[in-house]
């Protein structure tokens, strides 16, 4: 009876629910979608006036009846209803590119590693409310060692960090589960917060998010630089009350990130503290894997290698492995159903703060 069914769903979607970019990947197409996670909400008739990118572009810039808001927060759902919306909207798109629109589709969604069974069944349910047949759910630092193609199936330490726009998981991956893992609510979206903070005490700066997420991007690094450079930023001088430019150098950015990314450092010094010997020879040959967005933040590599005495490479296209991972995993359910996350009896990591 499955098998006459399952000939009629959608081509299996894996999506990548982040808090700060949404990546859809179609079995068959590749990545169809890579969206902002953000939802333009008209509040006088709850109308969804746009998504994504065109959203992206309201914040700051709308009538107070019109809220430009971010659905996930830190890596978990804070507006289910707008979540489900969101998530309607990325199904409608990838049936939009199927001939036939009557079947369902399976969807393969990637969590953080700190999620509760509440956060996890939140998301399940979102996903089935927006239209998804079965859904399944895969620890992210998995399905990105997945999409690196790491053998995380054998008896071998594959040391993966993860750093999203909510969350950073650090994890040790062996036969296909968690050995040791941390979960941080330390990402892309705090670094851009500590970047509005350091400009608004040294400048007396009034700065939004993508002012302050555009200057990280140019100039952002986790370690000095003895090349001097240089970004205009423009905001509200809250002691005058006036508009004013100020220009922010790449010592500023690094001082606003060094708090954080040495949390970062400290909870991979934990992991390694905690990981089994054996599976540590392993990733002391191998290295240790960057993903996610915040991988791409210059000197990240080369501070957490001096740091733990250990290689690190950043992996390629390290913002599309987690979608690229989840993906493999649909379309070898049967080889990889042993790395999802059984809703019935999740083991939760560790959280570190």
């Amino acid at each position: 009876m499955f098998k006459k069914i399952e000939k009629y769903f959608l081509r299996d979607i894996a999506i990548d629910l982040g808090t700060a970019n949404s990546l859809v990947y179609v079995r068959g197409r590749g990545v169809i979608i890579n969206q902002p996670s953000v939802v333009a909400v008209n509040q006088k008739t709850g109308q969804i006036l746009a998504m994504g990118r065109e959203a992206q572009q309201m914040i700051g810039r709308t009538p107070p009846y019109i809220r430009v808001a971010r659905p996930l927060v830190k890596g978990v759902i804070s507006d289910f209803e707008i979540t489900e919306q969101l998530l309607k909207y990325f199904l409608q798109v990838a049936r939009s590119k199927e001939r036939f629109f009557g079947v369902w589709p399976r969807v393969i969604i990637g969590l953080p590693c700190g999620v509760t069974d509440v956060e996890a069944r939140a998301v399940r349910d979102a996903v089935k409310g927006a239209g998804g047949y079965q859904v399944f759910l895969v620890n992210e630092p998995v399905a990105a060692a997945i999409g690196m193609r790491l053998p995380i199936q054998k008896a071998g330490g594959n040391f993966i960090i993860d750093i999203g726009g909510g969350t950073t998981d650090v994890a040790v991956i062996s036969l296909g589960g968690i050995v040791v893992s941390k979960s941080l609510k330390v990402a892309g979206d705090r670094f851009n917060e500590e970047v509005q903070r350091f400009i608004r005490g040294k400048y007396h700066l009034l700065i939004g998010e993508s002012t302050a997420e555009s200057a990280k991007i140019q100039i952002g690094s986790a370690i000095p630089s003895r090349q001097k450079s240089e970004v205009p930023v423009r905001g509200r001088n809250f002691v005058t009350g006036l508009p004013e430019e100020v220009i922010v150098s790449n010592d500023d950015i690094y001082q606003a990130l060094k708090p954080l990314v040495g949390v970062i450092v400290k909870a991979v010094k934990a992991t390694i503290e905690e990981t089994p010997p054996e599976l540590l020879s392993d990733i002391m040959s191998d290295g240790i894997y960057l993903s996610g967005g915040g991988a791409l933040l210059e000197g990240l590599d080369k501070l957490i290698a001096q740091e733990v005495k250990i290689p690190v490479k950043i992996i390629e296209d390290p913002l599309t492995a987690m979608v690229r991972g989840s993906g493999m995993i649909l379309e070898s359910l049967d080889q990889l159903q042993g790395v999802l996350i059984d809703e019935h009896n999740q083991s939760l990591p560790e959280k570190f703060d």
